[in-house]
């Protein structure tokens, strides 16, 4: 299923993740299912509450998490992932992404460098919690 996010807020994800740098940053996709493409109508910034190396790691408390599916919720739109950054890695998801994710959702990993995002790349979790696919994001 493609991930439908418009320039603007990929503009924001990357600016998280330039901000963040060289932390990890992430936030939370927010729209609607729209036929079978996520459609990102929104993305909202979230704490990285890691208490260990946020160079390589982060984490959303899990009342953030609420926060956000009730925000979204009051708007007619549903939580639909989460984005984050990979600071001097590929966007590829780690063993730890893996560990920390559900299935069912988008997870989009902006990969920067210093100066800027090099990629960004979506992927959502198989239900068997085996690995990753690589869904197309489109614009």
């Amino acid at each position: 299923m493609p991930l439908k996010i418009g320039a603007g807020d990929l503009g924001r994800i990357h600016d998280h993740a330039r901000d963040a740098y060289p932390e990890e940053c992430a936030g939370a996709l927010v729209g609607i299912d729209n036929g079978g493409i996520k459609v990102v109508v929104d993305v909202w910034r979230a704490e990285n509450t890691h208490e260990e190396e946020r160079i390589r790691r982060f984490l959303i408390e899990p009342l953030e998490v609420k926060k956000f599916e009730e925000q979204a919720e009051e708007k007619d739109m549903g939580l639909l992932g989460f984005y984050h950054s990979h600071p001097d890695h590929p966007a590829e998801p780690s063993e730890y992404d893996r560990e920390h994710a559900w299935p069912g959702y988008s997870y989009v990993i902006a990969s920067l460098g210093a100066e800027n995002v090099e990629d960004m790349r979506s992927w959502t979790l198989r239900d068997d919690r085996s690995g990753y696919d690589e869904e197309p994001i489109v614009g």
